[in-house]
């Protein structure tokens, strides 16, 4: 099953990219169909899910590179089977919010004919069916990075998703697309090199007592020197921080995600940066427990610096994606403060988080996407007075901006409440400080929706038209599942929570017992 999720959307991405000219409508519908059968078929394999069963579930493996130990090995726990839900339900939400934006590329519309025509800058522009063959493409690279139970082929998918998120921004976004780009790629790539020599280096220590091997199972029961761990975990953690991206390896996301297509923008920061923290929580923990205690202060700090740094910027921030983008890297903070607090209900609630907050920014990017469109201008100060002209168009910018500051209700207060119970049984002083995240979220949040939607109606939003059926359609399922899980998270915590406690075990780390105090005197 899983192989079938990875193969689909990348055949037809391939089906897609060979369409004759000018079938561009065939081509966004042919995106949106292939994409809604990845969606069901990874409702089925959810379900079909055994709580309480093994780990690893849907488990294929077949020799790929036999000399050198490398395996096609895939399967998910419910850490995993999370993250693959969260893409296949964002990826057909994108397809279908993105079904002008690459006639809108750079800019400018394209020939109706949809093939490469010119910008006013003369910069070629690409097909309209391209861009929804690299949204397919993307697709399947982030199941298979989810999915890979061998360490090689998650570098490989970890690698490979760069390109198609490369080109889309590169040939589809604002104007500094191709500054972004380069250093969205630069920095990845940079991050990638360092794990690449920590997995050879890795396949060299497995070899020392046998075969080599790149799975995940066998690597989790090797005895590594602690120095030769440390090193190890520096060259995943630092490619794994950059992905997140954690402070001070974040400066790429806000130029990217500002640069990018709005739907890509929610693929970028709602699911590829995912594989960051889920890379940490994965291997980095995992294969490297001793190191992965040792660097822990560190992380932490850099946690805590994060949430609060990000969303000091954020409140200063003059464009509404880069707000975002910032605001991002302040809930990256708590994600991994989550991780790294080593708790049950810490790295429970950072899975949680990872979800959460794919949907949540994933409305924000959506509704801004809307918003821009319609103004011309991603500036903050371009907008004022929409509500009264666009009120469907306000009622979602608000729902979705309060799932951004965790208000109780919607589903990002419960990952973040149970980051910050999780830290504060372990590391007191980091939980208290980052509750600070939290008013400052408010001030970002409440004071953007304040500029753009309220107040005297700006001249340029008068004539603004509210949600149009598509797009009600669009943010409709994402802002049900922010409120759905909100009140009722059980079915994603029953998933997720097996898997970090397996984790837990195999690290061996238990949670802090609470301290009872005696008869007649205070805890």
């Amino acid at each position: 099953m899983l192989t079938a999720l990875i193969a689909i959307p990348a055949l037809g991405a391939l089906l897609v990219a060979l369409l004759p000219k000018g079938r561009d409508e065939l081509a966004k519908r042919a995106a949106l169909v292939i994409a809604l059968a990845v969606a069901v078929l990874t409702v089925v394999m959810a379900v079909r899910f055994k709580i309480g069963g093994p780990r690893f579930q849907f488990v294929e493996q077949h020799w790929w590179i036999k000399q050198f130990g490398v395996h096609y090995a895939v399967g998910v726990d419910g850490i995993a089977l999370a993250l693959i839900v969260l893409s296949a339900i964002l990826v057909p939400v994108v397809v279908l919010a993105s079904w002008n934006d690459a006639e809108r590329s750079g800019g400018v519309t394209l020939p109706p004919s949809g093939e490469a025509g010119r910008s006013q800058g003369g910069e070629a522009q690409r097909s309209v069916k391209t861009y929804f063959a690299l949204l397919l493409s993307l697709e399947a690279m982030m199941i298979g990075v989810f999915a890979a139970t061998d360490v090689f082929l998650f570098y490989v998918f970890f690698e490979a998703m760069l390109i198609p998120m490369y080109f889309i921004i590169g040939s589809y976004g604002g104007p500094q697309r191709s500054y972004a780009a380069v250093k969205f790629l630069l920095y990845s790539l940079f991050g990638g090199l360092l794990m690449l020599a920590a997995v050879i280096a890795l396949y060299v220590v497995s070899a020392k007592g046998g075969n080599g091997t790149f799975l995940f199972d066998e690597l989790t029961k090797l005895h590594i020197q602690p120095t030769t761990a440390k090193w190890l975990f520096l060259g995943f953690i630092i490619a794994f921080a950059i992905k997140a991206p954690l402070v001070p390896f974040h400066t790429w996301l806000p130029d990217a995600a500002g640069q990018a297509p709005a739907g890509a923008a929610v693929l970028l920061v709602g699911v590829l940066d995912k594989v960051g923290t889920y890379g940490m929580l994965r291997f980095c923990i995992e294969l490297f427990p001793g190191a992965a205690k040792w660097f822990t202060p560190v992380v932490l700090t850099l946690s805590v610096i994060g949430i609060v740094y990000g969303a000091i910027l954020a409140i200063g921030q003059v464009d509404i994606k880069r707000l975002i983008a910032y605001t991002s890297i302040s809930h990256f903070g708590f994600i991994t403060l989550g991780i790294f607090a080593m708790t049950t209900q810490g790295q429970t609630g950072a899975t949680l988080y990872m979800v959460n907050h794919g949907f949540s920014t994933g409305a924000l990017f959506l509704v801004a996407g809307f918003l821009i469109s319609r103004r011309g201008s991603a500036r903050i100060d371009a907008f004022g007075g929409v509500r009264k002209v666009a009120p469907l168009l306000a009622g979602t910018f608000l729902i979705a901006g309060l799932s951004g500051l965790s208000l109780p209700g919607l589903s990002t207060f419960v990952s973040e409440f149970l980051v910050l119970v999780g830290t504060f049984t372990r590391y007191k002083v980091p939980a208290i400080i980052a509750t600070s995240g939290i008013i400052l979220a408010a001030v970002y949040i409440l004071w953007m929706y304040q500029r753009t939607m309220t107040g005297p109606t700006a001249e340029s939003v008068k004539g603004m038209r509210d949600l149009s059926k598509r797009e009600l359609v669009v943010i409709a399922p994402v802002l049900a599942i922010l409120v759905v899980l909100g009140f009722y998270p059980k079915p994603a915590l029953d998933i997720i929570n097996p898997s970090v406690k397996q984790s837990m075990v195999r690290v061996v780390q238990h949670d802090p017992k609470p301290a009872i105090a005696e008869k007649g005197t205070r805890p």
